[in-house]
């Protein structure tokens, strides 16, 4: 499995967000044995709560006032559809010099070859099957199902439950709903969103959403 050099270092973490994602990435941190600093979120009444033990310790400035070779980040930011924002948090940091970790909950089933890359997150339950990629700043969560030869684009986010037949194309930014099924050979396009629970049976044009058994190109 391999890891960008500098996010293998056994450097302490700080977590951008404090929603429901960020729970789920904690967790998966803390049984990754990672010293977890604490949470920053740009909300000031979530300053001094705690998730799983760990303080929300100020907002973004808190992290730019730190030297970027001393600590890395989380991307705590989740979707549920378009995925710009998550990467516009990813984009800031990232041009600051600041270097995003790796999650993987120990629970996942990574082939040995796949290539994780910076910032991804595979989540508890996950199954990524050999000749994968899994792109920058990208999530699998809970209980995918990613088979073999699958290219998932950078800022991607396949939901919970997801399930990826062979040689799938998941474009950049584009986010495939919960439950949602996609036939081998498939491209779904990127910045596109498939709706939960659809069967992709045939490529997803960059830009669009989708839904649906077997799902269709929403018009409205």
């Amino acid at each position: 499995m391999a890891r960008p050099d500098l996010t293998s270092r056994n450097l302490p973490v700080i977590v951008i967000g404090a929603g429901g994602h960020a729970k789920v990435a904690i967790e998966a941190l803390k049984l990754q044995g990672k010293v977890v600093l604490g949470i920053v979120d740009a909300d000031p009444t979530q300053i001094d709560h705690e998730i799983l033990g760990i303080p929300v310790i100020g907002n973004d400035e808190n992290v730019f006032r730190r030297d970027p070779t001393t600590v890395l980040l989380v991307n705590g930011m989740g979707s549920v559809g378009p995925t710009e924002r998550r990467r516009a948090i990813y984009q800031r940091f990232r041009d600051a010099g600041f270097r995003f970790e790796v999650v993987v909950h120990p629970s996942a089933v990574i082939a040995s070859d796949v290539v994780l890359e910076e910032g991804a997150q595979v989540m508890a339950g996950a199954v990524i099957q050999p000749g994968s990629r899994i792109g920058i700043n990208s999530i699998v969560n809970t209980g995918v199902s990613v088979d073999h030869d699958c290219e998932i684009g950078d800022h991607a986010h396949l939901a919970p439950g997801v399930v990826l037949s062979g040689s799938v194309q998941v474009g950049e930014g584009a986010h495939v709903g919960t439950g949602a099924s996609v036939i081998q050979g498939v491209r779904i396009g990127g910045n596109s969103v498939v709706g939960a629970g659809a069967l992709v049976i045939r490529n997803v044009p960059d830009g669009s959403v989708v839904h649906g058994v077997p799902a269709k190109v929403k018009t409205e």
